[in-house]
This record gives structure tokens, sequence and C-alpha cells, in this order.
């Protein structure tokens, strides 16, 4: 079975294929803390036997969280409890990422302003952004280069750069929500310079044999919105500092979307194919069947289980365990994973 398959890439060694991606909580405090709720809510799933989990995405500034209860990384004293998850997956021998983020003018923390590239709201239910500024620029730069300094010092064997779903680096990516005139709007190489110097920031002080994977959505689903072959130009760009790209669509702007079962899968064989990287696969994907299909066919080479893992934290022992494979089940729960001795069980 493929998706139980070990993978490796720099200094990633997964026991499997199956990632939980980044998803909002908001269960920590006005202070970014680790809660008792994050250790339980990511245990379960190390326990449960995913390879990687990507930690939900990580404020490296107050102004820059989703909500009032995201999980930050702007401070040092936040290091310990981010340590403590990285420590339970590790003992449950899967490895750890976090997303980095801003989220721009999608902040609705309580703060004195949000910013974005330029004074451009959501829609009428979020504040008006404060257009940033060059040196604002550069500060928010140095704010994810210091945010990648202390995720390495927690531990993280992965850092991913939140760079999708219409918050502050998909913002200045889109024509939409960048109507500058200076270096940072206008073309798309302008558009780019963003992302792509927060890229260089990060890689000179994360470990040159640790990975970076960069979260991006693929399309805009809006007319003159971003579409597949702009971001098949922007991963090509930015390739030199990045290992991995986790892919993604939508939330620049409201817009309808039709949804299906791994609605977003042929985004991410885009991605792989003309970009000649390593792409991770998320998107309404409810079962193996269609996990393995996509890695039989090549269209990705990791593949996230969201919505899934919320509901049925142990998915991937249950499956393990309905298809009669030979698995080395967690000593807590082996006696609920006993197979008959009429029973036929294959290898994996």
């Amino acid at each position: 079975m493929n998706l139980l398959k070990e993978y490796e890439l720099k200094n990633l060694k997964l026991k499997n294929k199956v990632v939980m991606p980044p998803m909002c909580m908001y269960s920590s405090d006005s202070e970014g803390y680790v809660k008792d709720f994050h250790k339980v809510h990511y245990g379960a799933r190390a326990l449960g036997g995913v390879g990687l989990i990507i930690l939900e995405a990580t404020a490296i500034t107050p102004n820059g969280r989703i909500s009032d209860n995201d999980l930050g990384i702007w401070s040092n004293t936040q290091i310990p409890g981010l340590k403590s998850l990285v420590d339970i997956g590790h003992k449950n021998e899967t490895q750890m990422g976090i997303q980095l983020a801003h989220a721009g003018r999608k902040c609705t923390a309580q703060c004195e302003y949000t910013v974005a590239p330029s004074s451009l709201s959501y829609d009428e239910t979020y504040r008006l952004p404060k257009e940033l500024t060059k040196d604002e620029i550069s500060l928010i730069i140095s704010q994810f280069q210091d945010a990648a300094k202390r995720a390495d010092e927690a531990g993280f064997d992965m850092i991913e750069i939140h760079g999708a779903h219409g918050y502050l680096i998909h913002e200045f990516l889109s024509p939409l929500s960048n109507t500058r005139t200076d270096a940072y709007g206008g073309s798309l190489e302008n558009r780019t310079r963003f992302l792509r110097e927060i890229l260089a920031a990060v890689k000179k002080v994360w470990p040159s044999h640790k990975t970076i994977s960069l979260r991006i959505s693929a399309t805009d689903y809006l007319e003159g919105g971003l579409v597949t072959k702009d971001l098949v130009k922007i991963i090509n760009e930015v390739k030199p500092f990045i290992d991995i790209v986790h892919v993604s669509t939508g939330g620049l702007l409201p817009a309808k979307i039709g949804l299906f079962d791994g609605y977003q899968v042929e985004h991410a064989k885009i991605i792989k194919q003309e970009c000649n990287i390593p792409t991770i696969t998320v998107g309404l994907i409810n079962d193996f069947e269609l996990a393995e299909n996509i890695l039989n066919e090549n269209k990705a080479d990791l593949v996230a289980f969201g919505r899934k893992l919320l509901r049925e934290p142990q998915f991937i022992l249950n499956a393990i365990y309905k298809n009669k494979y030979e698995y080395d089940f967690p000593v807590q729960y082996e006696r609920a994973y006993r197979y008959r001795s009429s029973d036929q069980v294959k290898t994996l």
C-alpha cells in the first residue's frame, strides 16, 4: 500500500505518506501559548499513526493572527510550549512541522490596526487595512526570519511558509489585492518579491538539512486573479528556497468553488510536473482508495487528510485493521486491533 510506505525528503523520514495539514483550532489564549488542548489534539493524531503533522497557522506577530486564540511564535517565551508538541510527536515516531503565518487584512484579533499590501479590505465585515510601507515590509520579513529561528529551537523538523488562503503573502501575490505601484506591485515578478525575500531570509537561519514547505493557493477562482499557470511561474522563481509545495486553492476573496472529493488534486499534479518539485495534496480526501490512486498516478508525493483526521484521529489504524495488514499497533491500543487466528494477514 503506497500510502503506508516510508517517505524521505532531506531530514524528513516519514513512516508513511499521511499528513495532517494545518487547521486553525482557535484554542490558545491572547498571548498565543500552547494549551493542554493542543497536546491532546496533536498527540492523538501522532498516536493514531500520522507520518507528518503540520501545526496550525502560527502567527509571527500579534497583529498577524487570524483570531485572538491563534498560536503564536513571536516571542521566545512561546518556544517551550511548542517544543512540548514536538516532543509528543517524536515520542510517537511522527515528524513535526509548523506553519509560519501572517493573516494580513484577514486578521480579526484585537489589535490597533491590520496591514496589507494595499488598503483594500477582504469584504465589508473586515477592517480597512493599513498599506504597508517598505520599512514595515522589511520588519515583517525579519519577523518571519525570527520565527524560523524559534521553530528550529523548538525542534520542528519542517517549517511551512503560509502563502495561501488570502493571508498576507497571498495578498501580495494576487493582482486583485495588490495594487501597489512600487517594487512590490505591478508585474508578477514584483508581486512575488515579498515572498522571495521572506524565503531568502528564512533560508539564512533555517538549518540547511531541514525541510522548507510553501503553502500556496493555486487559483483565486476569480476573473483577473491568480490561476495555476501563474503559480507555476512563482514556484519556479522561488524553487531554490523551498523543498516541497503544499497545494491548496482559494481564500483571497469570496468565490464560488465547486467542491468534490479531491477537488484540488489536479493543481498539485500540475505544480509537481511543471515545477519538478514534490507536492502535498489536500482537499476533501476522505478515504484510502482515493489517496492510493493519487500516489499511484504520481499526482502528489504526500496526501493530507484534514477534516477526516478531525472526525477520526485513528482512521489510519482503523483502515490498516479493516484491510488486515500486518502492523505494529500502539501497545496502548493493541488489544483493539488483534486479528483472529483465521484472518489472512497481509504485509504492507
